[in-house]
């Protein structure tokens, strides 16, 4: 992380008290499971660490199904979230069968198909009974957090302590907490490959565009085409019904897949390299909104590369100033993808003058749309596994990362798999070993 987040960081550390226990406090069972724990920046291994069990009344322990590797897991890989402490169990998408659950737990019963929600929400408190659970105060403990921001946010699974320091789904067993919350019981005709995404990125892409205020017949821009930005181009087609849909990115893969499945108009940013004079030309009257699913990580420019390496800057803003001259007066912006910390050369006039709304749509409150979400999936309107392309054992999940971030054999998303998955549902990809994809 940069020089200035780290700084603030080191001025107040400590921790908030909360309403649950994270892997700090936690008792685990004497046996023993396998994980995918960091080790440092760059650094993955799969070690064997204490299985978890029930700590307070509302944990469910999970039998792990499936799980993933998803694009924001990288930022952790390389060091770039705080608080990362060396043995953290990461993977924050999960699904499987309930083991056990604490005495209050009713949502919910041992043997139960289950989805987690990646955040942890209490589900009684002011931001819970609003309906924004990644709000919720009382599941993050990171006094780093509330001095930086001013405010933290609900704790993350298998995110760091930066969010909570609650050890995370890329292993055999998960602890839930406040499981009458955070878990959504799958329908049997809802296969497990359909059924585990819903524990972020379905329900994730779709809030971008619910926060956005999307209208039918509206012309939208996508920076990103990732499985978020895959994803939102669905929802937008099949969903939301956009007349246009017009793309940014540079992985050929991905751009044909979103051309060929939902009509996109994609623009490769290493071929125009003024994003926002080709989207002028493409819609004269620009964007009516524009979704960011791309992030700080995105660096074009020698001044960003330069200021990102030395520490002066933790975030870039060429892509969210692409968005701003592109996007209509009076037309909306909204991020999606991650943002960290700080930014340098961010085009701030430009949103007043032109009287942008621009819009944090937060780490997405999934339980808000999970029943939508599902019915879709239900009906035939929205497809998780289009976007589905690897299936790999637990205990190749480092080797994963590695070629995940790599952007190595068309790696986009995987299905991992335990000891207590089922086997793969027909026409999704079958096991493999990493080093033959």
């Amino acid at each position: 992380m940069a020089n200035l987040a780290s700084n603030v960081a080191q001025k107040q550390m400590g921790a908030v008290p909360v309403k649950t226990a994270n892997e700090d406090t936690q008792q685990y069972e004497a046996t023993d499971m396998l994980a995918c724990v960091w080790i440092g920046k760059d650094k993955l291994q799969m070690k064997r660490v204490p299985k978890p069990t029930v700590t307070d009344d509302e944990d469910v322990l999970i039998r792990i199904t499936g799980s993933t590797v998803c694009g924001s897991d990288l930022h952790l890989y390389h060091g770039e979230i705080m608080q990362m402490k060396t043995g953290e169990v990461l993977g924050h998408e999960l699904m499987g069968i309930i083991e056990k659950t604490g005495p209050k737990v009713t949502k919910v019963k041992a043997g139960d198909r289950v989805v987690a929600s990646f955040n942890i929400a209490c589900g009684t408190c002011e931001y819970c009974k609003k309906k924004q659970f990644t709000a919720c105060e009382c599941t993050n403990n990171s006094s780093v957090m509330e001095k930086l921001y001013g405010h933290r946010i609900a704790g993350v699974l298998g995110y760091s302590h930066f969010l909570g320091g609650f050890s995370g789904g890329q292993a055999e067993f998960a602890r839930v907490p406040f499981g009458n919350t955070n878990l959504i019981k799958i329908p049997d005709n809802v296969p497990n490959e359909k059924a585990l995404y819903l524990s972020d990125i379905v329900p994730t892409s779709y809030h971008a565009i619910w926060e956005a205020g999307v209208k039918e017949g509206e012309v939208i821009g996508v920076w990103g085409l990732g499985p978020i930005g895959l994803n939102v181009c669905q929802w937008l087609r099949n969903v939301f019904k956009a007349s246009r849909i017009i793309a940014v990115d540079d992985v050929p893969e991905r751009m044909e897949l979103a051309k060929k499945k939902w009509g996109v108009e994609v623009i490769n940013f290493d071929k125009d390299t003024d994003i926002s004079a080709k989207i002028s030309e493409l819609v004269p009257g620009g964007l009516d909104r524009a979704i960011d699913c791309a992030g700080f990580r995105y660096t074009k420019s020698l001044v960003h590369k330069v200021e990102r390496t030395l520490g002066l800057e933790t975030d870039s803003s060429e892509v969210l100033n692409e968005m701003i001259r592109a996007t209509k007066k009076f037309g909306t912006i909204s991020l999606i993808a991650d943002y960290a910390a700080y930014t340098n050369h961010f085009l701030i006039g430009a949103v007043m003058e032109k009287g942008l709304r621009l819009i944090g749509c937060g780490q997405a409150p999934i339980q808000r749309h999970w029943d939508a979400c599902l019915s879709h999936i239900q009906k035939g309107d929205f497809d998780p596994t289009i976007i589905l392309t690897h299936r790999f054992p637990l205990d190749q999940t480092d080797l994963v990362y590695r070629r995940f971030d790599l952007k190595e054999a068309g790696i986009m998303k995987t299905f991992v798999e335990t000891r207590f998955s089922d086997p793969p549902m027909p026409g999704t990809p079958m096991l493999m070993n990493v080093n033959d994809a």
